[in-house]
């Protein structure tokens, strides 16, 4: 089944204490798309502006990424900078520029409507409601969101949240929208709100999921090199979805594996700047990440009748 991508399209220029890269491919819609398509196929809704690189158009379509919902509209692409320390958890923001970004208001082709699998990225919500009234009975919608839209626009937010089968957010944002420090109760108290799936992402520490009644755990995954952290959040998500996607099913195995999945393609988004690993991947490599994944958790049931 393909997934349908709605979000931006942006150019990064990004700083860390490993290099920097000017005008680089970036925004949540693109690392989403490219992580999804090594699992199925993807419709990718977003708005460039009239200075946007071919050769990044081309890299999407590389990918059978289908773009006949990416509209060019005239002036300039959204651009965000950005500088990380050495602790890459953290990061400054030094520009952003909304642009052509700024009126976006997605239209969908006609085709569109009837994509089953859905991810909204990280947008205004007023934006992903707009998006979602679009779509006919969709089987499984997961939403991204960020403390700027927890803290400027609750209630569109709230609203959609009634609407959407998955949450994806990080820890400190989970605390933030549930009003609490434990992310246990966290957790149960944004499921109360509507989504029924909630992964909170903790970057190099890992993921949990929460759903039905069981709750995952995913560890992070130990890279001797870590280039650029940005998108690897966008990249967990397309490789979530595009692998559910894929599958066409939602039981409580597929849903560990997506987790774990979006966790391998995102431990190799960091290991450069932009989609270039990603871009480059193999389903071998993509495979034997998982695999390296299974044997981080691995162990042996104990005899808990004691050593004495």
């Amino acid at each position: 089944m393909s997934l349908l991508v709605v979000g931006s399209v942006a150019l990064d220029t990004v700083r860390t204490p490993f290099g920097e890269r000017q005008d680089a491919l970036g925004g949540s819609a693109t690392f989403a798309s490219v992580a999804a398509s090594f699992f199925t196929d993807v419709r990718l809704v977003g708005v460039i502006g009239d200075d946007f690189d071919p050769a990044h158009v081309e890299l999407l379509r590389s990918h059978a990424i289908d773009l006949e919902g990416l509209e060019r509209a005239p002036g300039r692409t959204f651009r965000w900078s950005g500088v990380y320390g050495h602790d890459l958890n953290e990061r400054t923001t030094l520009d952003t520029q909304l642009n052509v970004f700024a009126a976006f208001d997605p239209r969908l082709p006609p085709r569109y409507a009837a994509s089953e699998y859905v991810f909204l990225a990280n947008v205004d919500p007023e934006v992903q409601l707009r998006v979602l009234e679009q779509i006919d009975r969709p089987r499984f919608v997961a939403l991204d969101t960020m403390n700027f839209w927890i803290e400027g626009k609750p209630e569109p937010l709230r609203r959609i949240l009634t609407r959407v089968d998955a949450l994806l957010l990080n820890d400190s944002e989970a605390r933030m929208l549930a009003g609490t420090g434990n992310l246990l109760r966290a957790a149960a108290a944004i499921r109360a709100l509507g989504p029924q799936v909630l992964v909170i992402k903790r970057g190099e520490y890992g993921a949990v999921l929460f759903a039905r009644d069981e709750v995952f755990s995913a560890p992070g995954f130990l890279l001797e090199e870590v280039f650029d952290p940005t998108g690897a959040g966008d990249t967990f998500a397309g490789g979530f979805m595009g692998y559910l996607a894929a599958r066409g099913e939602l039981s409580s195995a597929a849903l560990r594996r997506a987790v774990i999945f979006g966790s391998a393609l995102a431990s190799f988004a960091v290991e450069s700047f932009s989609v270039d690993r990603v871009h480059t991947l193999t389903h071998q490599e993509i495979a034997a990440r998982f695999r390296a994944f299974q044997a981080l958790t691995r162990f042996e049931d104990a005899d808990l009748r004691g050593g004495r």
